[in-house]
């Protein structure tokens, strides 16, 4: 039966990989998951669907998962991130395994964004759990720093924030829960309109809004910690800035500096984030290649109080930043008279490595040499 119009199409968000930005991503993917095991992160997998409960987002947060229900009545949602079911995994699963525990994982994700932004799409990252030291933190940067290097990405900068700087800041001028909650998703989101709506119908004063407005600006070296540290009211804000200035000196230690710089307006869509979250973009990309942060409070949900850290980068992302490479479907091309040679000089030339199409009909020297000239074929062996 002939398909109707929509029977066609790809769902909204998602689309389909042709073969050689499959090639692309699969070369990149493999090259990322080995550098995680150079640096000791072990491989993981979880089920793609999820009990809604394990991974349902806070009632006040924009719910952007795909439901289900299953044949029990129960809820499953596709996974909108690895960070949440890894730590159900290490709650349940990995609890009395010696920590630290780093994990890494590349698998699909699904979330229910509006047009045009993706629906579907693939992440790689790392979960470095059982460690609250700065140095965890200057790891994952540092690996993330490494992982941008590797595949190729020019003149990307790591942007390094604290949510509790933001969080301490907020709390020191006296604002409620919710309204709290309010402005810092309008930080998050970067959207400065709403931001300065929602600050209009507070009691704040002009200053005092100012001040609010102004924590986006803070960006450069540790001479930013400097400055907010004057505005600082609270040990709560004090000992983020203190933590945040750790972090950046042990970036030192591990050679990434120049890559990071500090910026108070990274505070990353998740509710789980705890303390350092960081955010990597490229020149005239309007959104981050990967990101992270530190969790410590998420295990906990699943009945396992441990710290945690983490990051991951977007595939599909990194795919549009870099220059798709020449690739070849295939090296050799066989073909001949006699099926049964052909296909035995494939066998043999495959053993030795190499990537062979075979002629599936027999075939003249000058025919076999204008179809693989054809199909970018530099190789042509006459059976």
């Amino acid at each position: 039966m002939k398909r109707s119009a929509l029977g066609l199409q790809v769902p909204v968000g998602t689309e389909d990989i042709l073969p050689r930005n499959q090639a692309f991503s699969r070369t990149l993917e493999q090259g990322i998951l080995g550098l995680f095991a150079a640096w000791a992160y072990q491989e993981v997998s979880t089920p793609t669907l999820e009990y809604g409960s394990a991974i349902s987002p806070q009632p006040d947060k924009e719910d952007l998962l795909y439901k289900f229900f299953d044949r029990e009545g129960r809820v499953l949602a596709l996974r909108p991130e690895l960070t949440t079911p890894i730590a159900r995994m290490v709650g349940t699963r990995l609890r009395h395994e010696p920590v630290p525990l780093r994990l890494c994982y590349a698998a699909d994700v699904f979330r229910l964004q509006k047009a045009p932004a993706r629906r579907e799409f693939r992440q790689a990252g790392v979960e470095l759990l059982g460690s609250s030291s700065a140095v965890a933190d200057a790891e994952i940067i540092a690996l993330a720093v490494d992982t941008l290097k590797l595949v190729g990405v020019k003149d990307f900068q790591i942007n390094l924030g604290h949510i509790e700087i933001f969080r301490g800041l907020i709390a020191d001028l006296g604002l409620n829960r919710e309204t709290c909650a309010v402005v810092e998703g309008c930080l998050a989101r970067k959207d400065f309109v709403a931001l300065e709506l929602t600050l209009a119908k507070t009691k704040l004063t002009a200053e005092q809004i100012s001040l609010v407005l102004s924590v986006p600006t803070f960006h450069g070296g540790e001479e930013v910690l400097a400055r907010v540290e004057k505005l600082a009211q609270s040990q709560r804000t004090l000992a983020a800035l203190a933590n945040l200035r750790q972090v950046y000196q042990a970036l030192g230690l591990f050679g990434v500096q120049a890559q990071v710089a500090i910026d108070l307006g990274v505070l990353r869509g998740f509710d789980y984030y705890t303390g350092i979250v960081f955010e990597g973009y490229a020149p005239d990309l309007g959104f981050p290649l990967c990101e992270g942060g530190r969790y410590d409070d998420l295990l906990g949900n699943f009945g396992y109080a441990c710290p945690a850290t983490g990051f991951a980068i977007n595939l599909e992302h990194l795919v549009k930043v870099l220059e798709l490479p020449e690739y070849e479907a295939a090296q050799v091309f066989v073909a001949g008279g006699d099926q049964a040679s052909v296909i035995n000089k494939a066998a043999s030339l495959r053993q030795q490595g190499l990537r062979v199409q075979i002629a599936l009909e027999a075939m003249t020297g000058p025919e076999a040499e204008a179809y693989a000239k054809a199909r970018g074929i530099k190789r042509v062996e006459f059976v």
